[in-house]
This record gives C-alpha cells, sequence and structure tokens, in this order.
C-alpha cells in the first residue's frame, strides 16, 4: 500500500507548485475583479512560455494591483474604478460654507498605494441639497457621519492646517467623491482616506 500513495502525493505535489505558480504577481484571479479558472495547473511542466501580452494604457485600480512598468509604462495605481451616474472625484482646495461646496475637478494620475486625484481646472462652486450627507474618513478614526455645516468646519479646519488630526476630525488628502443630483447640487460625499 505505501508504494501506491508515492506517486499520488508527488502528483498532489506537482499539482500543488503549478497552483501557486499560477498566482503569481501577473495573475488577475486575486485583484477584485472575480476569478476565473486557470489552465496553469494542468500546462505540462515543459511547456514553452507564452509571449507577452501586448502593452496597453495601465488599469490599475484602488481595488486592484498596480501597473506594470517593464515597458516604459507609469508604474503604481494609475485608474480609478468607474463611477455610478453623477458621482465624481473632486479636490477640496477653497473654504466652503454649509451651503456651498468649492471645489477642482480631478484627473486619475498614478500613485503607488492608490489612484492619485490631481485637481484640474478653475475652481467651481455648487450648492449644497438641503439634506446633503457628509461621510468622513480618516485612517486615524472611526467613520463619522455629519450634516452641511460639520462638513465645512472640517473642510475649512482641514484647509486651515492640512494633517490636523486634533480639530473636529482627523484630516485628509482633500479628495472627496461627490455625487450631485439632477439639478447640480451636492447631495452626499465620502471623504477619502489617506495617511
Amino acid at each position: 500500500m505505501p508504494v501506491s500513495r508515492r506517486p499520488l502525493a508527488a502528483a498532489l505535489v506537482v499539482a500543488a507548485a503549478f497552483g501557486l505558480a499560477a498566482c503569481g504577481p501577473d495573475d488577475p484571479s486575486d485583484n477584485g475583479q472575480g476569478s476565473a479558472p486557470t489552465t496553469a495547473a494542468t500546462a505540462p511542466a515543459s511547456a514553452p512560455a507564452s509571449p507577452a501580452a501586448p502593452a496597453g494604457k495601465p488599469t490599475g485600480k484602488a481595488s486592484g494591483k498596480p501597473s506594470a512598468g517593464a515597458s516604459g509604462e507609469p508604474e503604481g495605481f494609475c485608474t480609478s474604478d468607474p463611477l455610478p451616474a453623477g458621482q465624481k472625484w473632486v479636490n477640496v482646495e477653497k473654504g466652503t460654507t454649509a451651503t456651498a461646496l468649492t471645489y477642482k475637478e480631478t484627473k486619475d494620475a498614478c500613485g503607488v498605494d492608490d489612484v492619485a486625484h490631481e485637481p484640474v481646472g478653475a475652481a467651481k462652486t455648487a450648492q449644497f441639497a438641503p439634506t446633503v450627507k457628509g461621510h468622513l474618513r480618516s485612517v486615524v478614526a472611526p467613520p463619522k457621519e455629519v450634516n452641511a455645516a460639520d462638513l465645512a468646519k472640517h473642510i475649512n479646519e482641514c484647509i486651515t492646517t492640512p494633517g490636523n488630526q486634533k480639530g473636529f476630525y482627523p484630516c485628509s488628502s482633500g479628495d472627496y467623491k461627490v455625487a450631485f443630483d439632477a439639478s447640480g447640487k451636492v447631495t452626499e460625499m465620502w471623504e477619502r482616506p489617506s495617511s
């Protein structure tokens, strides 16, 4: 009996080795996009390596892996996940009031730990809807939901003292995901935490 177990054990070791090799840095099955069956575990050990995929635009996402830079492309996380209609990433650089938000639109840029949002264009102003909700987030404090007055207080403190950890709520980078209604009013804001 022990003799017949050896080939089975050897086969399991080989299968496990192929399974581990399939989880290499270019394997998309663990990047938050779902998983697809892999054929690497059934490929013979002497099979030639497949040619490299054609180079394209970096597609690293906040929930995925960083883009590779081997072909001269930018390295890091370079593209945000798509947002639902009516939402966009903005950067708050100027003071705001309890009735209006002043912001700049952003474009995606490659970041080391996450996608960066670079401010572009002129500052814009949007009115807060009467029922606006703010979701403050920080890496040093639990999330906090606030109304328009507290949202404005937090934004203004962070503009006055960037990196402040002792005010109304710890400051992040100034990036917010904002939801706008059909009339262009801000209905909800999510602060993007940063360290």
